[in-house]
């Protein structure tokens, strides 16, 4: 019998992974279609929009890393107790977003000289503004981003810190010890360690 669910996406980790980490933590079967990039101009036409992640089940394609996330977190009781505690999981998922999206701004730049300029104050001013402020959230919610206890955000950070790592040129959380022990909780829970044992090498 053919997996329930099916999540296509580059052979990296980067917006599949954390998706990956939740389809694992929740012991959903799922197939890992990871195709290879010069197969994406045929391949980009049948995808909702034209853009991966896409997880499809009961024969419907889903698409947009964090709705997918979010909903998988819902299956999961990941997602709060209540609309409150949905929105701080949302808040602090949409954080990571911003976290992602400043460094992209940068990293994909083609033009060194631009890169470069793009680059500095991401580094030398959003960061040391943001990571504090994330690193003490973890810290006010007990270990975790929201709630005081495991949500889906949690995974998302996990699930993309080697990709924002990768982008940023650093780890990022070096010098912020509740967001590293933010990762390791999550990358110590036993299915994500089966997940990371067996999962295929890949770029990040």
């Amino acid at each position: 019998m053919a997996p329930k669910y099916k999540l296509t996406y580059f052979p990296v980790k980067a917006l599949g992974e954390p998706i990956r980490f939740l389809l694992s933590y929740g012991n959903m079967e799922f197939e890992d279609d990871r195709f290879e990039r010069e197969k994406w101009p045929s391949i980009k036409p049948s995808m909702p929009f034209g853009q991966v992640p896409v997880l499809e089940f009961d024969g419907k394609k889903t698409h947009q890393s964090i709705a997918i996330c979010r909903y998988l977190g819902k299956q999961l009781k990941l997602a709060g107790d209540n609309d409150w505690e949905a929105l701080q999981i949302d808040m602090a998922a949409d954080c990571l977003t911003d976290l992602r999206m400043k460094l992209g701004s940068f990293f994909y730049e083609s033009d060194e000289a631009v890169k470069e300029k793009k680059k500095e104050p991401i580094i030398k001013e959003f960061l040391p503004f943001f990571l504090p402020r994330l690193d003490n959230l973890v810290k006010e919610n007990g270990g975790y981003l929201a709630n005081g206890k495991l949500s889906w955000a949690d995974f998302y950070f996990a699930g993309i810190l080697d990709y924002v790592n990768h982008m940023a040129g650093f780890d990022i959380t070096k010098d912020y010890a509740n967001l590293a022990a933010l990762k390791n909780k999550v990358l110590e829970l036993p299915a994500i360690k089966e997940w990371i044992a067996k999962r295929p090498v890949s770029e990040v």
